[in-house]
Formats: structure tokens, sequence, C-alpha cells
């Protein structure tokens, strides 16, 4: 197992004593290696992706999204745990969970060659049919910009300014390649309308669009 960040392994040791039933390790993405949007999260929930080994399972975060996946066809219910994914993938920005949810900088430069993996296999300069990358938060976006692969850029001797984050905002960074941004589905958001159905509907749909060009 990774024990690449030592507070993040310390933290899974703690855990893992305290609930020994909880999956207590990095947790892998999840959904087809060739589905055409990646939805990047932050990390996983101490009670949710860390308990079930699954991102977003098992949390009120989880359930606010797979909600809206499943209203717009990228899933196949609303319930996490029992739904497949349909053309879509899920990661996060880092694989193991940090205490009260905020990882370092240092943990997550750590994490980033996994993200740049998943990242170079959404995305490929063959690549013709539209692909799309759906940030949430703006943690998961600026780790998406940083993770993204070399080729992107081109010839450019010095990468363009990144794309800013903003709610509902996209970006196109290449001819097929697409990131959108989306507040968290965490409570904190949910929970005071930051977020809501609504809103969370109309990004997913704006993807939906995307893919379909």
């Amino acid at each position: 197992m990774c024990r690449k960040c030592p507070r993040l392994a310390r933290y899974l040791d703690e855990v893992r004593c305290a609930h020994p039933e909880y999956h207590c390790a990095p947790v892998a993405a999840w959904g087809r290696a060739d589905a055409r949007l990646l939805i990047v999260g932050l990390a996983p929930g101490l009670h949710g992706a860390n308990r079930t080994g699954r991102p977003f399972t098992g949390d009120a975060s989880g359930t606010f999204l797979f909600r809206a996946l499943a209203r717009h066809g990228f899933a196949s219910g609303a319930d996490a745990a029992q739904a497949s994914l349909l053309g879509a993938r899920i990661t996060n920005a880092v694989k193991c969970v940090p205490p009260g949810n905020r990882p370092t900088a240092a943990e997550l430069g750590n994490c980033r060659g996994y993200l740049s993996a998943e990242l170079a296999q959404l995305w490929h300069p063959s690549v013709r049919r539209p692909r799309c990358v759906l940030a949430l938060g703006h943690v998961a976006h600026r780790a998406v910009v940083a993770a993204l692969p070399d080729e992107l850029w081109g010839t450019h001797p010095v990468r363009p300014a990144p794309p800013v984050f903003g709610h509902g905002a996209q970006h196109r960074l290449a001819p097929a390649l697409w990131v959108v941004d989306t507040y968290h589905p965490s409570r904190q958001n949910t929970n005071t309308g930051r977020l809501t159905a609504a809103m969370l509907d109309r990004v997913l749909a704006r993807v939906a669009a995307l893919l379909r060009k």
C-alpha cells in the first residue's frame, strides 16, 4: 500500500484501528477505463469512500451526486452502492482520506502522477469524439489543470495561463477535451444552498451537450 504521505498514512492507521471494518486504503477510480466523462473529486470521505472503497459511495456527498448523475443518464440509479456508472468514471485528486478532508499541497503533489495517468487515459491526441472532465470544486480543478498531460500544450514553450475555476465554467483545452467546473457536493455546500440540485443539473446538462458534439 502507498505510504508516500506520512500524515495520511498515520491517519489511515488510526482510522483502521477505530474502524477495522473500513476499507482504509487508497481508493481507486471507479468506472470503465474508456469512459468519456471523468469526474474528479477532492479526496475520499472518512465515512464514505474510505469506508466502502469506492469514490462517492456511502455518504451524503455521494447521495447528492448520484441522484444528479442518474437524472442525466450517467448512472443507472441514484443509490451509489447499487448503481453502475454509464459512460462515466469517478476518481479523486488525492486517493487517501485526509484529516478534516483537507489534503496539503504536498499530498496533492504526491498523488498527481495517478491523476495524470487517468487523464492521459481519457485524452489522446488521436481522439476525435469529445471527452470531458468534471471538476468537483476548486481544489479538484487546480489538481486537474496541474496534472494535464504535456501533449495538450503541443509545441508551446510555456503553458498558457491556467483556466480559472468558476461554478458552471467550461474550458476547452484541446479540440476534443473540455474541463467543466462545479461546486463540490459536500454537505457544507448543499446544506447552505451554495450548491443546489438545480445548479448541478444545469452543469451536467452542459456536460451531456458537450459529449454529444
